[in-house]
């Protein structure tokens, strides 16, 4: 049974060879925004979404002088347009501004919860009059007062860089 090459092409399999591309995961949004085929944004579209970080980035800093209020407006909105800035420099800016939010309220909660964890030992130490458990709670409420102004600083440090790079037209790393 000999058959020709071009008969039993239905029957063959052709199998690819895989890609060389390294793993998505270990690739920055910059570097995907560059390598996706997507159709570019238009002018009128670009300067939309451009504005819109604005006043995102603008509503964060406000936010510091409303007690925080408006902190949860600026995530919305983010989460919001996200999809239309994917594959261009504009998807970085959503993402470091969501980034920024989540790590900042993990550690506030955290600082948060030792200073209660602390002061609650520290009125245990003052009923009890134990003058080390006093210590502890000082040190801990001390912790937890440094992990939250750290964490307001690296949040405006994070909203000052990333607003500059937008006004320089260019994306965050």
């Amino acid at each position: 049974m000999n058959q020709s090459p071009d008969s039993n092409s239905d029957e063959r399999l052709d199998y690819q060879t895989p890609t060389t591309e390294p793993f998505v995961g270990t690739q920055s949004t910059h570097e995907l925004a560059r390598q996706e085929q997507r159709p570019l944004l238009t002018q009128q579209e670009q300067r939309s979404l451009v504005t819109y970080n604005h006043v995102t980035y603008l509503l964060y800093v406000v936010s510091y002088f409303t007690a925080g209020i408006l902190w949860i407006l600026p995530i919305f909105m983010n989460y919001a347009k996200r999809r239309e800035a994917d594959g261009t420099w504009l998807a970085t800016h959503f993402d470091w501004q969501i980034k920024t939010f989540w790590y900042s309220i993990v550690f506030f909660v955290i600082g948060s919860m030792l200073i209660l964890f602390a002061l609650g030992g520290l009125g245990v130490s003052v009923m009890a009059d134990s003058g080390n458990l006093a210590i502890g709670s000082i040190v801990l409420t001390g912790l937890g007062i440094m992990i939250i102004a750290f964490t307001f600083i690296w949040h405006l440090y994070r909203i000052v860089r990333g607003w500059i790079a937008l006004t320089d037209n260019r994306p965050v790393p």
